[in-house]
């Protein structure tokens, strides 16, 4: 077993942690709220070129390819965030994409709109700190399939 896998597997959590059925109920509907949030009304006007998105991403100057990179990783991100092993992932790389979109925001919108971003990413860092044991799983679940 190399040190890797050890670490991992060392620091593996043996338990889940304890929470009450509210605070699952809170983190879930969060979670849901969020992932229709990210996969619908912001991630898929991006992937079927909606005239609103296409005109923002020529504003930046990324084009077309950009506008559907960003639309693939906030779909990914959406999709992450229900699936359970992606719970902790999914939210640190889906508050990247908003901290990359309040700059945006700042630096070519003067402004406009750039509270948006970074009021998603207090959920998301409830839910990245919530969920942060998963991403000791995920890292083990790697190690695992990689031996």
């Amino acid at each position: 077993m190399t040190n890797l896998a050890a670490a991992a597997s060392a620091a593996a959590p043996a338990v889940a942690p304890v929470r009450s059925r509210r605070a699952r109920i809170a983190l879930r509907t969060a979670a849901i709220v969020l992932a229709a949030f990210f996969g619908l009304a912001s991630g898929l006007p991006k992937l079927i070129a909606h005239p609103t998105a296409v005109e923002a991403f020529d504003s930046i100057g990324w084009g077309a390819v950009g506008m559907y990179a960003i639309g693939a990783l906030e779909l990914a991100g959406a999709i992450g965030l229900l699936v359970p092993v992606l719970q902790g992932l999914a939210p640190i790389g889906l508050s990247a994409l908003m901290v990359g979109a309040c700059v945006m925001q700042i630096v070519v919108f003067d402004g406009e709109n750039a509270a948006t971003p970074l009021i998603l990413i207090v959920p998301l860092a409830a839910l990245a700190w919530a969920h942060r044991g998963r991403n000791r799983e995920l890292a083990a679940l790697l190690v695992r399939r990689g031996a």
